[in-house]
């Protein structure tokens, strides 16, 4: 063991290191020595080559003697090293709050939000985000700090896009991108508190599909399809058949096929999993599909699984006219209104809503609700019916046409 050397400094004392140097001489390592209530204490400073000197380690002893005679600051190294670590800690979350304050809500945009989406969701939507972003997101909170952006910004975004011709659908989809992107910065400690979303009133969107096909019309639309392409045609029959969205169909694969007991399992669908029932139609046109392997797709795109429905479908429906002279979107035939229609032509078929929301596989009734004025043409019809019915009674005429007595 090293021998400890006294310095000049009252208190101070060293030790060599056996075999490092610290320039011309041998590394020494420093330590001071006190009394602390009547006892003597020893604590080490550190060595030369990290900057200690006899002088250095004096100041700190006399720093430590000065605080225990007026009772206050540390009066050990362990001490003041505690303290050190805790104002470390206290350093870095000021730091990191100072961070957070000063985060541009475009830059985040940028350099966190998209990357860390684009591997969640499909081209199709980031394309969407982007898209909203750069054309009316950026020119209003791009350049601001997340901090700073209010409630007072959503409604000016709200405004700008109403007036330039947005529809009340992508005033919405604004607002909610701008949600996830706080939500995102919250995640990642980089925000605290509620969006600026929160309590902004949504725009009332009505994007529900009003028109539906009749049979004539599907027959049509079926009929120009087996001719032009067998797969549009088989997906759309499905649909008419089923209620199944696309998304659903071109989801399905050979194992969620059952065709011993006329069913189709979706999984993971916008409404949680749920069983499909095939009419005898549907499920003939499975059976004649032709397949290998239970995970293969029942309609396989080029790469793999589709994601979107093939033009051929628009083309015949134009070549139909069925959407000649309409202008509002909800009452124009898109691949969707398979969908509709099946809905549609369960409620003429005498169906109540609760089954018609289990079959299309709604989480809850709000969606079905759209059906309901069918539902009461029907009853109103068959009110009707039975007011007919007692009117005939009234009269005292059976159907023979014979006078009845009621007794009284």
């Amino acid at each position: 063991m090293a021998k400890w050397i006294k310095t000049s400094f009252p208190g101070v004392r060293y030790r060599r290191h056996p075999i490092r140097k610290h320039g011309i001489r041998m590394d020494q390592y420093f330590t001071i020595r006190y009394k602390l209530n009547s006892k003597d204490k020893e604590e080490g400073l550190g060595w030369a080559s990290e900057g200690w000197t006899e002088k250095k380690a004096y100041d700190r002893l006399k720093e430590l003697k000065e605080n225990q005679k007026i009772g206050e600051g540390p009066q050990t190294l362990a001490e003041k090293r505690e303290l050190a670590v805790k104002q470390k800690e206290v350093d870095i979350v000021e730091k990191q709050r100072q961070e957070r304050e000063t985060v541009i809500f475009g830059k985040f945009f940028n350099d966190s939000y998209l990357p860390r989406t684009k591997a969640d969701k499909k081209e199709r939507s980031i394309a969407r985000e982007e898209g909203l972003f750069n054309n009316w997101i950026k020119d209003i909170i791009g350049d601001i700090a997340m901090r700073d952006i209010v409630p007072f910004h959503m409604e000016m975004l709200k405004k700008t896009m109403s007036e330039k011709g947005q529809s009340p659908r992508s005033v919405e989809y604004a607002l909610a991108l701008i949600r996830q992107v706080f939500n995102t910065a919250k995640r990642l400690g980089q925000y605290e508190g509620e969006p600026p979303t929160t309590n902004i009133k949504k725009p009332k969107v009505d994007n529900a599909r009003m028109r539906f096909l009749t049979h004539e019309e599907a027959d049509k639309l079926l009929n120009a399809l087996k001719a032009k392409s067998a797969d549009v045609y088989d997906m759309t029959l499905l649909s008419l058949h089923t209620g199944l969205r696309f998304s659903e169909i071109a989801a399905l694969t050979w194992q969620d096929v059952d065709l011993s007991k006329g069913t189709l399992t979706i999984r993971d669908a916008k409404g949680g999993s749920r069983y499909a029932f095939l009419t005898e139609q549907a499920a003939e046109m499975l059976n004649n599909r032709h397949h290998e392997k239970p995970s293969d797709y029942v309609f396989p795109g080029r790469k793999g699984k589709m994601d979107r429905i093939s033009p051929t479908f628009f083309r015949v429906v134009d070549d139909l006219k069925f959407n000649e002279g309409i202008d509002d979107r909800r009452l124009k035939i898109c691949f969707h209104s398979c969908r509709h229609s099946y809905a549609s032509w369960l409620i003429e078929q005498g169906q109540d809503l609760y089954t018609v929301q289990k079959l299309l596989g709604h989480k809850t009734n709000v969606m079905t609700q759209r059906y309901a004025h069918m539902s009461e043409n029907r009853l109103k019809d068959a009110a009707a019916a039975l007011g007919a019915a007692l009117s005939k009674r009234n009269a005292g005429q059976d159907q023979a046409g014979h006078v009845l007595n009621f007794s009284k």
